[in-house]
């Protein structure tokens, strides 16, 4: 999302697309002075560690699960790593072993699919460095399995000494499998948009501290790709320069793990992640982006597989086709009460994003002339015919479906659709691509040969700011009979969108809550807006409805402890739109954590 104003070594620290600014909305951020990228904590792996960047998990399915982790180790290293998986925070019920090897072909990084596991279980899980392997005699003599001889005392905590040679033990993870049949409870996380050049990612903390979540789901802008000082002062990039190359890439994702916030969230909770456009670069589309330039920073084809190869290697997620990397959409079915879609609309299929125009000061622009082409597609028609059949043939409950960017119309000027649908923001989200979004509502509303779509929960990051919406083709037009919407009493929404704000990224500078006042005035389809504040969702889901609420950490200036519940929203099960909730009750009962 967005762009800096002007890309130099050291701006001001302006937001970088301030779509609302261009909407006369004044954006604000205080200047805030250099400091080291990493505040190091008590408890902290030492710099010496052989796994300085942590563990993780993530793309957790009923069976099976991704285990990460990364050596550090001499480049030219090929180095063997032992894992246990148990079902107890000491690791003295294990259930799998095993071992793998690494090397820099894959930047020394460990990504394990574990099977044979039981469903809705919290499983804890740890490395080990077997073997440092030099030359090819000994890289042949290593097998690369697990080597059967039942010795499973450094999995509680002993160091394996053979031959007189410590073997260092990575931290304890724990993780998650997901549930099969009858469902009664779910409790997920939400987040997006961490720029490490915006400060300290206290919300990530706060979401690792929930011993009761079941999941985490990310959606995008885990990183940004800027220089430092380019977007955002407060914590400098490694490298320093923007990242083009395969070895930036690299650097970058190897700083992010090193955060120890970001660190505690992956070790104690699984992960669900998708890019949006800052893994690879601003406002990316199929064939470039805002912020490439052709030539100078490569050919974008080059700079997509560089940056896509450091992802895979650096993310606990699956590869969807091997032969096609930019192809992310995935599903989860989470027992009979949640099937989780995930959308890909960066790098497969997106057309090229069209320009603005100037009016009154505002910049913006019209569902007009090629706004309203249909062959411009956001998903792509592989991935809605995709979308289509996991909507439409789900029996989950709920179907969640999780994406980079805001599905509900944002307007300056109201407008029916009939006049033209008045004056939009931002041409980079769904608004851009209208024709596209159609599509998306007739597969909510059915037609004479498939039914409607009921309980469609949409979650969106990007936006760095929190709204929660009933989605609506004309959100502007009082006739309910013809297509229109009633804000009072909900008619005529198809879907509800809860968009999450960002862990760090900056918003918009609205304490009065004019701006946000304002936009619903204009929208009136949105029923709750913060432009301010940082944090996170957190979704309490059964079979009657799903709450979502919005948690707000103090400051990203600083490290901090303190957060704050914001609001809750809820959709009920067939209503289809949202309402004000109560705030929900953690499980009584949860897993203990990782030690």
């Amino acid at each position: 999302m967005g762009r800096p104003t002007v890309k130099n070594a050291r701006p001001a620290g302006a937001s970088r697309r301030d779509f609302f600014k261009r909407g006369g909305a004044a954006v604000a951020l205080a200047a805030v002075p250099l400091l080291p990228a990493q505040a190091r904590r008590p408890g902290d792996a030492p710099e010496a560690s052989m796994f300085q960047h942590g563990v993780a998990s993530g793309d957790p399915l009923s069976d099976r699960v991704i285990l990460w982790t990364r050596i550090t180790a001499a480049a030219d290293a090929t180095v063997v790593v032992r894992y246990v998986v148990a079902t107890d925070p000491g690791l003295r019920h294990v259930v799998r072993r095993g071992r793998v090897r690494t090397d820099a072909d894959v930047d020394h990084t460990v990504k394990v699919d574990v099977d044979g596991l039981r469903p809705g279980t919290s499983y804890y899980y740890r490395f080990q460095v077997a073997r440092l392997l030099r030359d090819k005699g000994d890289r042949g003599r290593d097998r690369g399995d697990d080597d059967g001889d039942g010795d499973d005392r450094w999995a509680s905590g002993d160091h394996d000494r053979r031959g007189g040679t410590p073997r260092e033990l990575s931290p304890i993870g724990r993780t998650r499998t997901l549930p099969v049949g009858r469902t009664a409870r779910l409790r997920i996380a939400v987040a997006s948009c961490s720029s490490l050049a915006h400060g300290y990612f206290n919300a990530y903390r706060r979401i690792a501290e929930r011993a009761d979540l079941d999941l985490v789901v990310h959606l995008g802008d885990y990183l940004y790709e800027y220089a430092t000082g380019q977007y955002g002062n407060l914590r400098a990039y490694e490298p320093a320069t923007e990242i083009v190359t395969l070895s930036d890439y690299r650097t970058r994702h190897a700083q992010y793990k090193r955060d120890p916030d970001l660190q505690e969230l992956h070790r104690q909770h699984p992960m669900v992640a998708i890019w949006d456009d800052h893994e690879i670069t601003n406002d990316a589309w199929r064939d470039g982006a805002e912020n490439h330039t052709e030539g100078a920073e490569g050919q974008w084809p080059g700079r997509v597989a560089m940056g896509l190869k450091a992802y895979y290697e650096w993310m606990p997620v699956r590869v969807v086709d091997p032969d096609n990397l930019r192809k992310n959409n995935r599903s989860f079915q989470l027992g009979d009460l949640v099937e989780l879609v995930m959308l890909e609309e960066r790098l497969n299929a997106r057309s090229r994003q069209l320009g603005t125009i100037n009016v009154g000061g505002s910049s913006g622009f019209v569902q007009q002339g090629p706004y309203l082409d249909p062959a411009r597609e956001l998903l792509g028609s592989e991935q809605e015919r995709w979308l289509a059949s996991r909507l439409r043939t789900s029996e989950a409950r709920w179907k969640l479906v999780g994406q980079g960017v805001m599905f509900a119309q944002l307007k300056l000027q109201p407008g029916a659709n009939a006049a033209g649908g008045g004056f939009f923001l931002n041409p980079d989200q769904w608004d851009g691509y209208q024709p596209a979004r159609d599509r998306i509502f007739e597969i909510f509303k059915g037609n004479a040969s498939a039914a409607p779509v009921d309980n469609v929960v949409v979650l969106t990051g990007d936006i760095h700011s929190s709204w929660a919406a009933d989605l609506t083709q004309d959100p502007n037009n009082p006739d309910t009979a013809n297509g229109g919407y009633d804000p009072v009493t909900g008619t005529g929404s198809q879907a509800v969108e809860f968009v999450a704000t960002s862990i760090t990224s900056p918003g918009v500078d609205d304490p009065t809550g004019q701006t946000a006042g304002f936009l619903r005035l204009v929208n009136p389809h949105f029923k709750y807006i913060d432009l301010n504040r940082r944090g996170y969702m957190l979704l309490d889901v059964d079979a009657n409805r799903v709450v979502c609420e919005w948690w707000y950490v103090d400051t990203v200036a600083m490290p901090s402890k303190l957060e704050t519940f914001g609001v809750a929203m809820q959709v009920q099960s067939g209503s289809r739109r949202v309402a004000p909730s109560g705030q929900s009750l953690p499980r009584p009962t949860a897993p203990p954590l990782a030690p």
